[in-house]
């Protein structure tokens, strides 16, 4: 497809093929989505009418069978080709399969609820005694190889173009006025001058070799009963090479010397091959957005190997595209989990910003469930997959931005409809500018002088005319607002903002209000303690290695703020580090107490012994149910801490309050300018948060938010 009326060709075939309910295609990703009914037609079907009309197709995912690209290798001849085709056609659940030779590539249509795509790879090798070998090809990667292919023919196809419309520019610009290249150009070769051979050998080669696409697509388009770009290309520049080569011919024959234009017919095929090639680079850059949320996914996972007995025997190494429900896989800390599921064993932190936007981790203990592609932190987990492919989180995140950029806004579905007529519209313009100039011309509405040189009225108005019909280009119009709706829901979606489409999008400038999460949203979701405050005879570094021996065991962010503030201040900033450099095993515990008996406590803090001694350590709950009153000196300070937007950690050793911590979490710095920008627009900012209600109106008040709606 090169531009909107492809687009409207298509979609009118398959709106008008029986069984089918609606028909969706976006022309910047090349993607078709169809509703049918499977009792009166089939996909092959739908993929036949769609080729039949001179277009590629192929499917892509179907709602009925999952479809899986496997690269195979050790298949050197027919007879192996028929030994793959035995094996899959015994494998129970296999519906439908295709070997690509060129490729190495072959397609499986199965059935999800018979076959898992491990047990259909592991079916082919084992099968084959291990002459196959199969890999998973990740469906987007194949489009983003074939989207840069097409780019870089397209690419090729300007550079050729351009080489050979450059000498054909200099024989009309430059060589007229160097008196050698002029009378080598001049010299008669024949019925015709050694220019005008060159020209016409140079240009044919660019009008019918390079240029043989658009008449493919012109032909195509008007088959069809639609008109395009490719018919305006070809309509303008075979009029200014049929010309040239009539005037060449006539000029033998009556020896009368008529001018031509080979040069705007190449030049013509350059420029439109350049724009050809910029709108390919626009489509890839636009699907970048799906190409990063792929790559959330991990490549690889470590499934566990059980027994009959679901003992664990071992470990083995697969492709993530390989994952089937049930299966047992390992998450090593500071790996992606591979696949939706529920923790069997193990407990861990992990970081879920990447669904949810929440940038504190979450604790995951046995039951607890997990989304793939999101990232565990410290601890080693087991997990049991539940939902993997299309069902998956990730998977369906993808699909929401694909069906985004595929949705039409109300304002594209017009700029369609004038795409469609628009090529008409222009021919009948072009006949008109001729018509109208060469009248004009011959009824002496314009000076002689205005011809070109030996040129005639029906030369002069041609002129015209062709321009008209190469300069109206129809893609723009039609790319301009499918372009502005893959770009916006791509963005968006790089930052973490999923827009349901087209419509959504258009409707969105009549929003009124913006609701806003504060942590990680309107703050940077990084914990750092600015304050440190011990209210008895205790030492400010004593004081901070009690709590980072409490809090060293601790998986929570904020714990870790404290431990790497009272670490910096013990090595760097106490009086009597002096100027020693710490070694990294002294950085990591050996200046730390010995804990035992920790107990984290969600939502209130912990409590563990130091040295013998109970240490507490997290907010005025924990406090309240540990039986430890608060001083007023020590409320007023917290008070005035959430005030300033920090919270504050309170601290108790051996049932007393002996200090408190305030950490804060700084505001991004374009959140202000973000909500004074919608305030300017006359849009009310709302900000969420579960946060204690003073810090939550400090941090309000500090971005002009004067809306604060609190979360239990």
């Amino acid at each position: 497809m090169t531009c909107a009326a492809c687009v409207n060709s298509v979609e009118g075939i398959l709106r008008d093929l029986p069984g089918v309910k609606r028909a969706v295609v976006a022309l910047a990703t090349s993607l078709g989505e169809v509703e049918y009914d499977p009792i009166v037609i089939s996909k092959d079907d739908i993929v036949n009418a769609i080729e039949d009309a001179g277009f590629d197709a192929s499917l892509v995912q179907s709602s009925q069978h999952d479809k899986i690209v496997l690269g195979v290798a050790g298949i050197f001849s027919e007879v192996d080709v028929q030994l793959l085709e035995g094996i899959l056609s015994m494998l129970k659940g296999v519906r439908q399969f295709r070997y690509h030779w060129i490729s190495s590539e072959l397609e499986v249509l199965f059935d999800p609820e018979v076959l898992g795509s491990r047990s259909l790879v592991d079916g082919v090798e084992g099968g084959s005694n291990g002459k196959f070998k199969l890999h998973p090809i990740n469906p987007y990667s194949r489009m983003t190889s074939k989207d840069v292919g097409e780019t870089s023919v397209m690419f090729r196809l300007f550079l050729s173009s351009l080489f050979l419309s450059i000498p054909i520019f200099f024989m009309r610009v430059i060589c007229p006025y160097v008196p050698l290249l002029s009378s080598l150009l001049l010299w008669r070769c024949g019925p015709f001058q050694m220019g005008d051979w060159l020209k016409w050998a140079l240009v044919s080669v660019v009008q019918f070799v390079i240029g043989k696409r658009f008449y493919v697509a012109a032909g195509r388009a008007l088959r069809n009963g639609s008109t395009n770009m490719d018919v305006l290309v070809a309509l303008g520049t075979s009029a200014s090479y049929f010309y040239s080569v009539c005037a060449l011919l006539y000029g033998a024959v009556t020896g009368f010397q008529s001018p031509t234009y080979f040069e705007t017919s190449s030049m013509l095929i350059t420029f439109v091959l350049l724009g050809k090639y910029l709108e390919c680079l626009a489509k890839g850059k636009t699907s970048d957005a799906i190409k990063k949320l792929v790559e959330l996914a991990p490549a690889t996972a470590l499934l566990v190997v059980k027994d009959k007995g679901g003992r664990c025997i071992g470990e083995r190494e697969i492709d993530s595209l390989l994952i089937q429900p049930s299966d047992t896989l390992k998450v090593l800390p500071g790996t992606k989990v591979p696949a939706d599921g529920v923790v069997v064993w193990g407990s861990s932190y992990i970081n879920e910003s990447m669904v949810t936007g929440e940038s504190v981790p979450v604790l995951k203990e046995v039951s607890s469930s997990v989304i793939g592609g999101t990232m565990n932190l410290h601890g080693a987990l087991h997990i049991k997959a539940t939902k993997v492919g299309s069902d998956a989180v990730l998977s369906q995140i993808i699909s929401l931005v694909e069906t985004a950029q595929m949705s039409k806004a109300p304002i594209q579905k017009f700029a369609d409809y004038v795409a469609s007529i628009f090529v008409p519209i222009v021919v009948g313009l072009s006949l008109v500018t001729f018509f109208s100039w060469y009248i004009s011309g011959i009824l002496g509405a314009y000076p002689e002088e205005w011809l070109p040189k030996n040129g005639t009225y029906f030369v002069f108005s041609l002129m015209f005319s062709i321009s008209v019909v190469v300069i109206a280009c129809p893609c723009a119009l039609g790319l301009a607002t499918p372009t502005a709706v893959m770009v916006a829901t791509g963005v968006g979606a790089n930052n973490g903002v999923l827009i349901k489409g087209g419509e959504a999008l258009e409707r969105a400038q009549k929003i009124k209000y913006v609701i806003f999460d504060k942590t990680g949203t309107l703050t940077q979701g990084k914990a750092s303690v600015t304050d440190a405050k011990v209210f008895t005879g205790m030492g400010r570094g004593e004081f901070l290695r009690w709590v980072a021996s409490a809090e060293a065991s601790s998986e929570h962010p904020l714990a870790k703020a404290i431990v790497e503030y009272a670490r910096h201040y013990h090595f760097f900033d106490e009086p009597s580090a002096t100027s020693q450099t710490p070694s990294r095993e002294s950085t990591v515990s050996g200046w730390l107490l010995d804990v035992s008996d920790f107990l984290a406590l969600p939502g209130r803090g912990v409590k563990c012994f130091v040295d013998g001694k109970q240490v507490l350590v997290g907010n005025r709950k924990l406090m309240t149910e540990s039986g430890i009153a608060i001083p007023d000196q020590v409320e007023h300070f917290v008070v005035k801490l959430e005030e300033s937007a920090k919270t504050g950690v309170l601290v108790a050793f051996d049932d007393k309050i002996i200090g408190v911590l305030g950490i804060a979490d700084p505001l991004k710095r374009e959140a202000a300018v973000v909500i004074e920008g919608l305030l300017k627009m006359g849009v009310k900012p709302v900000m969420v948060t579960g946060d204690n209600w003073r810090t939550a109106r400090a941090v309000a008040k500090e971005v002009s938010i004067f809306s604060i709606i609190p979360c239990p």
